[in-house]
């Protein structure tokens, strides 16, 4: 058999978003992560730190590096095992359906890149002003971006009303597309996914999640959420070691050419120029060796974080996120950015101004405390600029910085990391 074209039917499989725990299942690892003593990470929403679940994976499969799907030796079998049980534990985790596909890529820039790749040649694109570029920049020329609502509960509303009159104008059966954050990398506040797919589903759309923010601090079920994709970044995720997936429905990925052509994607190559049969499944975006040790990583943090009490590690970092508002809210001169009202639930990010500071200095001078944390606009320049004047005019400030900063939280994140950064910024 072909191990390049091993579908996930084929692999053992729990219900609900759970990792493989098939025989010989990678152990569940401790939920620790790594660090260096005397640095504070405030900067989880740009990449997460390492957790030791991945570090330890890596470690012990690289003595076995080899090939996978190449190979008949030991080293490669065990490496092409490792490497399709990574997929199943991603597909576990996010609760992907029987049939959806997991496809292995680099981030989620390049998940939602892939997904563009592969819409049909008549597909419209629905996404909100308020997406990262990620989610903004890869879709083709007309599509739809809806102004940045006020609430949960607009949003909702939003689409509606434009689907609504994007199907009055349009063939009913013509392909559309909504593409929303799970979580905003600026604001970190959630966005109603599932209110959002029930919407898409009213009127025959397909939806699309950017999970970047949302998987490493909330449960993602593809299945419950009725989503038709998810993609997300292993270096949010704790695995930074450059793998990404974007999981959902096979139908339009099996129908597009491959993403990138050349070994592993091909079925058949025949003498003649373009005599080739492509494959299906994963294995047809999967052109070239994978990123194996990524994909590990990957999976061995989705099975860690699976086998946790994610109720018990949502307290605990809004416990850590409430003390940070709360905090920042008490330092004179010191704004938040938001979308909706302060009241909205959020995940672990904090973004916000310093009256007549600028963000670049101010990050600068965090890093002198052996604080970091993020500074710029956060590759949501539409929104983050709109945020930067919303929130000088709620304050009466004349001249607004031209940049924010981000403070971001996760596994690992203590009272004291947050205590030392609003200290450092009280006596700016």
């Amino acid at each position: 058999m072909n191990t390049a074209l091993v579908s996930l039917e084929t692999l053992p499989r729990t219900a609900g978003p759970r990792p493989w725990t098939g025989p010989s299942a990678p152990p569940v690892r401790p939920l620790d992560v790594l660090g260096v003593p005397g640095q504070i990470n405030l900067d989880y929403a740009a990449t997460a730190p390492c957790a030791r679940a991945a570090a330890d994976a890596v470690t012990e499969l690289l003595p076995w590096y080899a090939s996978v799907h190449r190979g008949a030796g030991e080293l490669s079998k065990r490496c092409t095992l490792a490497y399709e049980r990574a997929r199943r534990s991603v597909a576990g985790f996010l609760g992907a359906r029987p049939g959806d596909e997991v496809i292995f890529t680099r981030n989620t820039t390049d998940a939602l890149n892939l997904l563009a790749h592969a819409l049909p040649a008549t597909t419209t694109v629905v996404t909100f002003a308020s997406e990262h570029h990620a989610n903004l920049l890869p879709w083709p020329a007309g599509a739809v971006r809806l102004p940045v609502p006020a609430s949960p509960g607009a949003a909702v509303r939003a689409l509606d009303a434009a689907l609504r009159e994007l199907r009055r104008g349009t063939d009913p059966v013509r392909p559309v597309l909504v593409a929303v954050t799970g979580a905003g990398n600026v604001t970190g506040e959630r966005w109603p996914v599932a209110e959002l797919a029930r919407v898409a589903r009213r009127h025959g759309a397909r939806i699309a999640v950017d999970a970047a923010q949302l998987a490493p601090h909330a449960p993602v079920d593809i299945a419950a959420l009725g989503v038709d994709y998810v993609a997300v970044s292993g270096h949010k995720l704790y695995a930074p070691f450059g793998a990404g997936a974007l999981v959902g429905r096979g139908d339009w990925l099996d129908a597009a050419p491959p993403y990138l052509a050349g070994g592993g994607a091909s079925a058949y190559v025949g003498p003649a120029t373009h005599q080739v049969r492509w494959a299906s499944g994963p294995a047809r975006h999967e052109a070239g060796t994978p990123n194996l040790l990524g994909a590990v990583a990957l999976g061995a943090v989705c099975a860690a974080l699976g086998d946790a009490d994610r109720d018990e590690l949502h307290d605990r970092e809004q416990a850590l996120l409430a003390r940070l508002r709360a905090g920042l809210a008490a330092v004179p001169g010191v704004e938040e950015l938001r979308v909706f009202d302060a009241a909205a639930p959020r995940v672990g990010i904090v973004s916000f101004v310093v009256a007549g500071r600028e963000s670049a200095a101010v990050a600068a001078e965090l890093a002198t405390a052996g604080i970091g944390v993020r500074d710029g606009l956060f590759c949501a320049h539409p929104l983050t600029r709109r945020l930067i004047a919303e929130a000088a005019a709620r304050r009466g400030w004349r001249n607004p910085p031209a940049t924010a900063l981000r403070a971001s939280i996760g596994l690992g994140s203590t009272t004291e990391d947050v205590d030392r950064l609003l200290t450092a910024l009280g006596r700016r």
